[in-house]
């Protein structure tokens, strides 16, 4: 140490004044993880749990089912446990939700336990954002201490995003979780060599893929690259030791793909996502390598980059401009990257000061540049995955690098507080708190009128720390003027730090979030934070692409600061059963200027085929609808007669209808309505053998250019690969069945067949 001021809590214990005498005696040094305990980091510990827990659960209904597709399928599995296994949308077991079913498994036992509600679908993905911050804590505090383990877990727990996520039912929630466990196996398995951390690291990492395929893999390069040339081992066993994880992981991740592959297609759901009713096809297509190149067979994206051409996804295939500053702009910034510069500044700092470590003699300093070169690493291959990647992508997705942004925050400010006495580390500490209060401030004036007077606040405390460290750390060694300047400097260092972030969590959980795409914080110029942040992009000539992140073009027109009212952020959906509230029906475009927002819908007079869109009684593709009493009512009589109380276009439009109900609705066509399940064969010989009692269709809409036709969520279908399927059905049931007007919304009595039709 260069000063007489007590470090925070020192990352390395053996630098201290007894390091020599211990590797004269042959002692271990100590470490942070065998180190004694300090008095106050249990309290602190705990507080960081309960405070985490209390962010997370506050409020927690108001966003009622959520994400109501996957609502959906939660509740179709509390109540089929072949629903449970396949992550089936529908107690009838039609169709497949579009990812693996392990993210469902907790939130449908939680209901099978206490009942359909949001607060039982919604309380276990809280939860496991109090488990990601103490496994974050855990693996911190072995190398760098309590102090730098509480830094990280509170930078986490204030993440925007994470707030978000944790309080949502999507799959992202437990996929950072078995992201953040892989991590601390694999730097468990470094320390030591120890074959039983790999091998859980890949049965951790199988347990991922089954959460959300791919994405799972994407921090397997750098994991395995940095155990094969650091773990303390000779290289046979190094390989060895990789194989049997690589074999974990097969086996934990393959099992049920094995099942689902080899178990007969025609008494299984149909996978949900995929063309051909291969879960195999989902993985590598739709969910895999499409994500990657944009081209995505079967999902909304793919059609309209077809007919908008290259350029119309602004470099993105229509989901935003791709580049190395894609989740800094306007859009994804204000989720994610508070910290983020802050972050790979401390990856290169502490890389810097921790090569200095000679590998066979000093472990400690070893272990700490491979906990730098983990997080690291999962860190810049996730990031610019998320940068360059040309499919779909959503903002939430970036919940997976929180972790990872507040481990090197944590690890970076230990090594640079025991280091503070150089001039480079001081400067390096100073510039970090300086410029993530300028990044702070320009955050923070993206979103107009919001709480201006803190982001004023944020820069003079941040600049002023800035100065207090800088200051503080080159007085007289030893004085307790200059000891007390530094720890004051960096405690309002901290404090301007996580302002921001923290204002942002506070506006994300007062307010309900629910819908297929969903930001943290308030609405931003050029993004889509705040309830309602949809946006729509234009393609080409024929329209606009509804509800998909356009960058920085700015917000539509008729859309306050990016958002409809009510949109898909807008509050809870209705019909929800066991307390959840009711919210307001989902976003309605204004006047014509909706219309325009309908995927595949002609031009013209297109208000209403928006409104089906993107919600209202009709519901649609990125949310879903409020059922009304009497539509409840007509789908519950008799609904134990049929596998089906009724059938509807898309899955987003049937999940409500099913929450509302409590009674199986076939989603024609999965999410996106372009699957090809069921065939147009296969629905008549449902009907005929009496298994569906109704066919819900657009309610408030013509076809052709009013929007009918075409309109996702309405009688007509979407186009694409399975699109002709929807259409086909919808075309079949307004030709053979009279149309009856229930609670607002176009039921289709298909145990009715109009005379002289089949």
């Amino acid at each position: 140490m260069t000063t007489a001021v007590p470090p925070l809590d020192s990352p390395f214990p053996e630098r201290g004044p007894n390091a020599a005498a211990d590797a004269a005696t042959d002692q271990a040094p100590a470490t942070a993880a065998t180190a004694p305990r300090p008095r106050w980091e249990r309290p602190a510990y705990l507080a960081l749990l309960l405070g985490t827990a209390a962010l997370l659960l506050w409020n927690l209904s108001a966003s009622g089912y959520a994400n109501s597709f996957y609502s959906a399928a939660v509740q179709a599995g509390s109540e089929s446990w072949k629903a449970f296994f396949f992550g089936s949308s529908d107690a009838g077991n039609s169709i497949t939700v579009d990812k693996p079913p392990a993210a469902l498994w907790p939130m449908a036992l939680s209901v099978r336990l206490f009942g359909l509600g949001s607060w039982q679908i919604l309380v276990p993905q809280a939860l496991m954002g109090v488990g990601t911050t103490a496994v974050l804590y855990a693996a911190v505090r072995r190398q760098f201490g309590p102090a730098a383990a509480l830094l990280s877990g509170v930078t986490f727990a204030l993440t925007p995003v994470a707030a978000l996520m944790f309080r949502f039912n999507n799959p992202d929630a437990l996929l950072t979780l078995l992201l953040t466990v892989t991590v601390y196996c694999v730097l468990r398995a470094l320390d030591g060599a120890h074959t039983k951390w790999l091998v859980l690291a890949g049965a951790v990492i199988g347990l991922a893929f089954l959460t959300k395929t791919l994405q799972a893999f994407v921090i397997l390069p750098p994991l395995a690259l940095l155990y094969a040339v650091c773990a303390p081992t000779r290289l046979r066993r190094r390989l060895g030791q990789l194989l049997l994880a690589g074999l974990a992981m097969v086996v934990a991740g393959g099992w049920w793909v094995a099942i689902v592959e080899l178990w007969p297609a025609g008494s299984r759901p149909y996978i949900g996502g995929s063309q051909n009713n291969s879960f195999l096809e989902l993985t590598l297509g739709y969910n895999g390598l499409g994500r990657i190149s944009g081209d995505e067979v079967g999902s909304v994206g793919s059609g309209a980059r077809r007919a908008g051409g290259a350029g119309a996804g602004g470099g993105g295939g229509g989901w935003g401009e791709t580049g190395i500053d894609r989740l800094f702009s306007a859009n994804i910034g204000g989720q994610i990257s508070w910290l983020l510069p802050a972050a790979l500044i401390m990856l290169v700092a502490g890389l810097v000061i921790t090569w200095r470590a000679r590998r066979a003699t000093d472990s400690v300093e070893s272990m700490a540049r491979a906990a730098f070169l983990a997080w690291g690493g999962c860190l810049l291959i996730t990031g610019l995955i998320f940068s360059y990647m040309q499919g779909i992508f959503h903002e939430y997705y970036t919940v997976a690098l929180a972790p990872f942004v507040a481990a090197l925050v944590g690890m970076g400010v230990a090594v640079l507080w025991e280091e503070r006495g150089g001039l480079a580390a001081s400067l390096t500490l100073s510039a970090t708190v300086a410029l993530t209060a300028w990044w702070s401030y320009a955050l923070l004036g993206r979103a107009s009128g919001y709480l201006p007077w803190l982001r004023w606040t944020v820069l003079a405390a941040g600049l002023l720390a800035a100065a207090g460290l800088l200051i503080g750390s080159r007085w007289r060694p030893g004085s307790r003027t200059g000891g007390r300047l530094l720890l004051g400097a960096a405690a309002l260092g901290v404090g301007a730090a996580l302002a921001g972030p923290f204002a942002y969590c506070l506006t994300t959980v007062d307010s309900g979030r629910s819908g297929s795409i969903v930001t943290a914080g308030p609405a931003v110029a050029g993004g889509a934070g705040g309830p309602g942040g949809m946006r729509f992009k234009r393609v080409g000539a024929e329209g606009f692409r509804g509800g998909f992140p356009d960058g920085p073009q700015g917000a539509t027109q008729g859309a306050p600061q990016g958002g409809f009212p009510g949109g898909a952020q807008g509050g809870p959906q209705g019909g929800m059963p066991g307390g959840a509230p009711q919210g307001g029906q989902a976003g309605a475009a204004p006047g014509g200027q909706g219309g325009q927002g309908v995927p595949g819908a002609a031009g013209g007079a297109g208000g209403r085929g928006a409104r089906s869109a993107m919600g209202g009684p009709g519901g649609g593709l990125l949310n879903g609808t409020k059922a009304s009493a009497e539509a409840t009512a007509a789908l519950r009589a008799n609904a134990g007669g049929y596998t089906w109380a009724a059938a509807a276009v898309g899955a987003q439009n049937a999940a409500s209808y099913q929450l509302a109900s409590g009674e199986p609705v076939m989603p024609i066509g999965g999410f996106n309505g372009s699957d090809p399940s069921p065939t147009l064969a296969k629905f008549q010989e449902y009907v005929k053998a009496g298994k569906i009692h109704y066919f819900i269709g657009q309610n408030d809409g013509g076809t052709g250019a009013e929007g009918g036709q075409g309109a996702r969520g309405g009688a007509g279908g979407p186009g694409g690969p399975g699109g002709g399927t929807s259409s086909a059905i919808a075309e079949w049931v307004k030709a053979g069945f009279k149309a009856t007007t229930i609670g607002g919304a176009t039921f289709y009595d298909l145990t009715a067949p109009v005379s002289g039709t089949s």
